[in-house]
C-alpha cells in the first residue's frame, strides 16, 4: 500500500474565503471556471490543492494555514489589513471556515487533541479516509496581545509563526528586517504556556535565533527551502537548520521553482522534480539524518501548477517523491519519515498536551 504524507502548509482557508474557490470540487474543475472567470488578484496561478486532490494524493495531515495579508505598496493581495483589528476579524473568517468544513464534511477533522491524530491515522486503513486539520497562523497580527492566545488556542489553533514578510509588531519578516519586539517576546511565553508550535517561516533570521533560544516548545519552519540554492533572506541558511534539527523540529521543504533554482523566473520550463530531491538530501545531509525533514508545500500560496517541478498537477501527485528519493539511496524507513513520520512525531508532540 502506498504511504500516507503530510503537508505542513497550505493556504486553504485563504483560497475559499478570499479567492472563492470552493475545494470540495476536483481541481480541474476550478481550472475550468477560472479560464472563465479568474479569482481576484490575478497572481493565484492553476488551482493545485482541493479536498479531492489531498484525497487522492493519501495526503492524511495539512497543516492549514489562518493567513492575512498586510496593507503595503505592491500589495497585489484581494484583501488586506491595516489595523490588527481587521487582521484579528479576517482571520476569524478563515477559522470560522475550518470549523464549518469540519462540520459539513465527515471526512474532514480539526486536529485539537493527539486522539484526533490518532483517529486520522486508522481511518486510512478503512474505506473512509479522512483528512486531519492543524492549524497555524502565519504572522500573528491577528493576536491582539499576548493575552489572547488562549482563546484562539479555545478555537482550534495549534501553532503560530509571529510574521510574515512584511513584519508584524511581535517579529521582523523577511523582506522588512526586525529583531523580537518586547511584544514578541511576550508572545512566545504565552505560546509557551499552551506547548504551542512555534513556526519559523518568514521570520528575520535574527528573530529567529533569538526565537530558539527563548522558546522551550516544539518549533519548525512549516514551509521554507535552504539558502544554499537560493540565496534570499527567505530561504534559511544551514546554522539556523541545524538549529532547528537540535530541537527536534522539522523543515517542510516547498515544491516552488523560485525557491529551487536562483535563476528560474516564471515562463521558463519547469524544473525536474529530483531538484526538489536535492533539496531535501541538502537538508538530511546538513542535519546528518533523515529525521528533520518533511513537506510543507505551499500550493495555491501565490503560485499554481506554472511554477511547481515537471510531474506535479496537483496535491495528488506528491508521492511521486517517494520513488525518486528511494532511487537516491534512502531506505523505506527514511522515505517514511520524510513524507509524513517526521511532522506527525512533531504533530504528537505538540497535541499531546491538549
Amino acid at each position: 500500500m502506498k504511504p500516507i504524507l503530510v503537508d505542513a502548509h497550505l493556504d486553504l482557508a485563504y483560497n475559499a474565503v478570499v479567492l472563492g474557490r470552493d475545494l470540495l470540487r476536483p481541481v480541474g474543475e476550478i481550472r475550468s471556471l477560472e479560464a472563465e472567470m479568474p479569482p481576484p488578484g490575478g497572481a493565484a496561478g492553476s488551482c493545485m490543492a482541493t479536498l479531492p486532490a489531498l484525497l487522492e494524493g493519501r495526503v492524511a495531515i495539512v497543516g492549514g494555514s489562518l493567513f492575512i495579508a498586510p496593507d503595503f505598496k505592491g500589495a497585489q493581495e484581494p484583501q488586506v489589513y491595516r489595523t490588527p483589528q481587521e487582521a484579528h476579524r479576517y482571520a476569524i473568517q478563515q477559522l470560522d471556515y475550518y470549523r464549518r468544513l469540519v462540520d459539513e464534511n465527515e471526512h474532514v477533522v480539526l486536529l485539537s487533541t493527539a486522539v484526533d491524530l490518532d483517529a486520522v491515522l486508522a481511518s486510512w486503513d478503512t474505506e473512509q479516509p479522512q483528512l486531519g486539520l492543524f492549524v497555524v497562523m502565519e504572522g500573528a497580527e491577528p493576536i491582539l496581545t499576548p493575552g489572547e492566545v488562549g482563546w484562539w488556542v479555545e478555537r482550534g489553533l495549534r501553532g503560530v509563526g509571529l510574521t510574515w514578510l512584511m513584519g508584524t509588531r511581535y517579529a521582523g519578516g523577511d523582506v522588512v528586517p526586525g529583531p523580537l519586539t518586547d511584544e514578541g517576546r511576550r508572545l512566545l511565553a504565552a505560546m509557551a504556556g499552551y506547548n504551542l508550535l512555534l513556526d519559523l517561516s518568514h521570520l528575520w533570521e535574527e528573530a529567529a535565533y533569538e526565537a530558539l533560544d527563548r522558546y522551550p516548545g516544539p518549533v519548525a519552519a512549516t514551509h521554507a527551502n535552504p539558502r544554499a540554492f537560493v540565496d534570499r533572506p527567505r530561504m534559511l541558511p544551514d546554522t539556523l537548520i541545524r538549529r532547528i534539527a537540535d530541537c527536534d523540529g522539522v523543515m517542510g521543504v516547498i515544491p516552488y521553482n523560485r525557491m529551487l533554482d536562483e535563476d528560474w523566473r516564471p515562463g521558463d520550463a519547469r524544473l525536474p522534480l529530483t531538484r526538489l530531491v536535492e533539496v531535501i538530501d541538502h537538508v538530511c545531509q546538513v542535519t546528518g539524518a533523515a529525521r528533520f525533514v518533511g513537506l510543507g508545500s505551499d500550493f495555491d500560496g501565490g503560485f499554481g501548477r506554472e511554477a511547481v517541478p515537471e510531474g506535479i498537477e496537483s496535491s495528488a501527485d506528491l508521492g511521486k517523491l517517494g520513488a525518486l528519493l528511494a532511487e537516491r539511496g534512502y531506505t523505506d524507513v527514511d522515505v517514511a519519515a520524510i513524507l509524513s513520520g517526521n511532522w506527525l512525531r512533531l504533530l504528537r508532540r505538540v497535541l499531546s498536551d491538549f
